[in-house]
Order: structure tokens, then sequence, then C-alpha cells
């Protein structure tokens, strides 16, 4: 799940993996507070309620902080008007790199009264010594109001809008309304990230040669044409998210994860989730974990093994671990040969701003919202990713669009981004559950396929990876499960945030990720003990599969077998589907 930021998008082609802040994505929230935006509103998170009481009262209780920052506020405020100021935007910061910015006394003392009232905001809600959720609430409320604030938003203040409607006469702004009358008359009432028309999935993106060799009426599943002559023997399959296409592990040519571990001699499999609607209300957990055992056995099968190596991205991870402690319960853990797991945080405790936000009542509001629906909307998922990084996803497209007149530039991974998938109501409240009572961690606090799970029982070799930048699933947090396996995990922390963490093919010198030899309890230990290796993570993984996948053999001469005969070209059919 997840939505890319603007930054991501110039990684199409110069991303810098050293530049976290450049490559951070917009995902990164717990589920349960996302699901529950998704099912009711994210104007919701906008709402202060008490928390905007109790930093009244912590400034209160805090008077020389208060005039400490209130000082410093306005002696930088007067050294800007005296023209004295050296203060600055980040050199991340694009948002003022026109250099009437920097050279224009107007513009820039604007500029340098905005960066010195935002910090001096942000600064108060530290200062008031809240706990962590009504510091994480007000936080979230002060930055997002602090960004709309920016100058460059406002079309009289931004000299590069000023200068280009000068140029046009106005039809920028002309342009920009009939985008923006557009956009909002339909979900996501967010600004457009890529042309609807941008990419075409089969002829641009999920291009790796394969075949569908099973379909069901929950998934497909994809069996790639390997282009090597010998292939290992244990088989790969690919779980992809349940609220998202598969194909962000396939996108364009050279930036596709499936054809760098075809190309590397693996057997890949993926599935293909059915976008449900209101006739599929029923799917829950146990679902779509009895779907990828019946992916597994198929692989089993077309590939005469009998073990599999699994991969699960972020609520396919989740699934895809549940699956494996039942199979663990179920004395079959032996048909998994290796365990990998991208982006996917299992244990929800803290797991960022999100959980903050969210209480029972409202959980449960969301889950009766989308009962009454019989699913979640993905577009409605994409507007609350979009609110979550509102710089890189909202204003970034609505100084572009709007007030520009431009249209948004291609780029596979937002048009990915656009393409979401409904939650079943069923799965929405299981979910739901696993994340209030962040039951994963607790040995048999919830069930898979009616067996206790117990993920300290998965005593196979896992693969963890992890973006350094990502605000959706904390690298902090996917690092935890480390902590919950029973086998050997090697946890890797790749630069970037959700997507670019899983996007990053060879060929970028800058590339680099971390990793150490052991697992220490906490976070921050690890990293100390990290070492930083050149180069992407995507051949890291491919040798650490290779040597858990068996010895060679050479490629089969067809997909599939007799009882699973190729249906029709990848990326099949459930990938098309609105």
């Amino acid at each position: 799940m997840s939505a890319a930021t603007r930054d991501e998008r110039a990684g199409a082609t110069d991303q810098d993996p050293d530049d976290d802040g450049a490559v951070s994505a917009a995902l990164s929230t717990p589920l349960d507070m996302l699901l529950t935006d998704a099912a009711s509103s994210p104007v919701r998170r906008f709402v202060p309620g008490l928390s905007a009481l109790k930093l009244g009262a912590g400034l209160v209780r805090h008077p020389r902080a208060v005039a400490k920052r209130s000082l410093t506020l306005g002696t930088e405020l007067a050294r800007i008007g005296r023209g004295a100021s050296r203060l600055a935007p980040t050199a991340k910061d694009r948002r003022f790199a026109e250099e009437a910015w920097s050279r224009n006394p107007l513009f820039k003392r604007g500029m340098q009264s905005y960066l010195a009232v935002g910090e001096a905001a942000r600064g108060l809600v530290q200062d008031a010594g809240l706990g962590w959720t009504d510091r994480e609430k007000m936080g979230f409320i002060v930055d997002n109001l602090v960004e709309a604030a920016a100058p460059t938003n406002n079309p009289l203040l931004n000299p590069k809008v000023l200068k280009r409607t000068l140029d046009t006469g106005g039809g920028n702004l002309l342009e920009g309304s009939r985008r923006l009358v557009r956009d909002f008359a339909t979900p996501p009432r967010v600004p457009s990230m890529v042309e609807a028309d941008a990419f075409s999935v089969g002829d641009d993106l999920a291009v790796t040669p394969g075949q569908v060799v099973l379909r069901t009426s929950v998934f497909e599943l994809i069996q790639y044409t390997p282009s090597t002559p010998m292939v290992h023997q244990v088989p790969l399959l690919i779980v992809p998210p349940t609220i998202n296409k598969y194909y962000i592990i396939d996108l364009a040519p050279q930036r596709s994860l499936v054809e760098h571990l075809v190309a590397s001699g693996q057997q890949v499999f993926c599935i293909s989730w059915r976008n449900p609607d209101v006739r599929h209300a029923d799917w829950g957990l146990d679902t779509f974990g009895e779907a990828i055992l019946e992916a597994m056995t198929a692989c089993e099968e077309i590939t005469k093994q009998d073990r599999t190596s699994v991969l699960g991205i972020c609520s396919g991870g989740m699934i895809s671990s549940m699956l494996l402690a039942h199979l663990a319960a179920t004395g079959q853990l032996h048909r998994v040969a290796a365990f990998s797991l991208m982006v996917t945080v299992i244990d929800q405790e803290r797991a960022g701003v999100t959980s903050a936000l969210l209480s029972h009542k409202t959980a449960a509001a969301g889950v009766q919202a989308s009962k009454d629906k019989g699913y979640l909307d993905g577009r409605a998922l994409a507007e609350v990713f979009a609110w979550l990084r509102p710089n890189d996803l909202i204003w970034n497209y609505w100084v572009n669009n709007y007030l520009m007149g431009h249209a948004p530039k291609p780029f596979d991974i937002l048009y990915w981004n656009a393409d979401p998938v409904r939650m079943t109501a069923a799965m929405h409240r299981d979910f739901m559950d696993l994340a209030l009572r962040n039951a994963l961690v607790h040995p048999d606090a919830a069930t898979m396929l009616g067996t206790p799970v117990d993920l300290g029982r998965i005593e196979v070799d896992a693969y963890v990876v992890a973006g350094i930048a990502d605000h959706l699933c904390k690298w902090e947090s996917c690092y935890a499960t480390t902590q919950l396996f029973g086998g050997t995990t090697k946890f890797i922390l790749s630069t970037s945030g959700h997507i670019a963490a899983m996007v990053n093919p060879p060929g970028n010198p800058k590339a680099s990720y971390q990793t150490a030899t052991d697992n220490p309890s906490t976070p921050q230990a690890w990293l100390e003990g990290a070492t930083k290796v050149k180069g992407t993570w995507w051949d890291d993984y491919a040798a650490w599969l290779a040597d858990r996948a068996g010895g060679e053999r050479r490629r089969p001469r067809k997909l599939g077998n007799a009882t699973h005969e190729p249906l029709c070209a990848a990326p099949g059919t459930y990938v098309h589907d609105r």
C-alpha cells in the first residue's frame, strides 16, 4: 500500500539514495489509522479535540519555554526586516528553488518570515511537554497548517507563478482551474499526480514475460518465463499488498524486481489479487491465507518441488506471516524454504503518527462504515496517503497543476499509486482487530485458518527489508519483526521511503543499504552496529535467496503443467479491474 512522493518521481531517473528526504515515501502510517481514515474521512484527523486543550495547558505550564520561543521568533523577524537574517530553506526543500526567493528582497523576506514562524509553531508543540499521543496528533496538525501556509502555494506570493501568469496572460490559471474542477469532481479529491493515460499496464508496465497458470475467484497466479538456461529448483512466490496492484514489483523494464530475480535464475511466481467489490464483502484474512496456500501448492506442483520461498510485501507480508505460523502449527513449515518481508509492520505499537490519532471508538465507526458499503474504497485510501505527505503529494501538485497550469509528469510509481484495489469489509475488520490489539506480537492472540498464530514458531531463514525514510512503515517498526520470528533473520535497511525502498534497481552509483551480523533488541543498537554497503540490496537478496533455493536445473520448456495449463499471458486479467 502506498503513495509516492515528488522526490520518488524524480528518482525515476536521477534518484539519490543517500538523500533520505529526497526519496521519502508517502506511506508511513500504521494500518489501523489508515484504514479508519479511509473508511470515514481524512478530515477527521485535522480535528484536534482535547489535544488542543492539552497543548494550551502545556504551554501555560511552561511559560519560560514559551517566552524564549517568542523572543527567538521576534529577534529573527527583526533580522529579517533589516535584511540581516541568514535563515534559509534546507537544501532538500525544493519549493524555494526559484532564484527570486533568494535575490528579490520582498520574496526573500516573505520566505524567511514563513520559515521563522513555522519553526516557532513546531517548536511550541515540543515545548508544551505533551505525552506521545497528543504530541504526535498536534504535531501532525501543525505541520499540515504550516505547509499549507507556504507562500509558494499562493499565486500572489510565488514569483514563478507570477511570471508564468504574465507570460501566458493568465492562461495558466484558467488551465489550472479546469484541472482543479476535474480532480475534485470524483475521489480521491486531491491533485492528480499523473495523467490517467500516462502508462498502460501490460504495454509499459508489468511487462515481464509470463503466463497466468491459475485463476480463482480471489487471485490469479502468474508464472514468469525464465530468462536463464538454468534455474534454481525451489520456486519463489511473491505475495503483494492487498490494497494495491501487484505490479509495484514489476514496473517498467530495468525497474522491475521480478525481472531482476528472473534474470538471477529464480523461478518466480506472483499473486495478482482480484479487485473485490460488494459481492466479496465476507472475504477475511482466512480467505487470503487460504489463497496463499493454494498458490504455494500450485508452485510446488508446477515445479515438482515440496518447498517454496515466500516473499510478502506490506499487508501481503502480514498475511504471509500468519500463514507461516499456521503451517508451523500444523507441521507443514517444511514447505517454506525461505521467508522474506518488505516494508511490513507486524508490531503496531507506536507505529507512527496515525497510532496517536486513533481511538477504539473511531476505529469501530470505520469498520461499520466499510461493513455498510461492503468494502473499503481504494481511492479513499489514496486520499489518506496523500495527506500524510502534503508537501510532496498535495501542495507540490497544487502549484504544478493549478497555479502553473502544467500537466503532471509521467512517472510509473505514481501511476501505480493511482491504481488502487478495494479492501473487503471483512478484511478491513480483521486488520483493524489485529492492529488495535497488536495481536501478532502476542502468541496465540490471533488465528489463521483455525490455528493460533505464534510467530516465534516460524523457524525459517528470513530476509526483512525496510526503508529508512518510510513514513508509513517506520523502519524501527519493521525491525521489530527480527525479534518475533524463531529463525535467523537478516535485516536490511534501504535508503528511501516506502516505495523507493522496493524499487531499487542496479545501476545507480549512489545506491547503498545497511546491514549487520546481529539483531540486538533495539533498532538503535542495530543501527550503531550496522555497516553501509554500496549498491542495491536487490543483488544481496538474489544471492541470499539463491543460497536457499536448492540446486540448479534446466529451465522448464513451457510454463504451467497438465493441471495448471496457461490461461493467458501476464499480466493477466485481474490487474486491469478498476
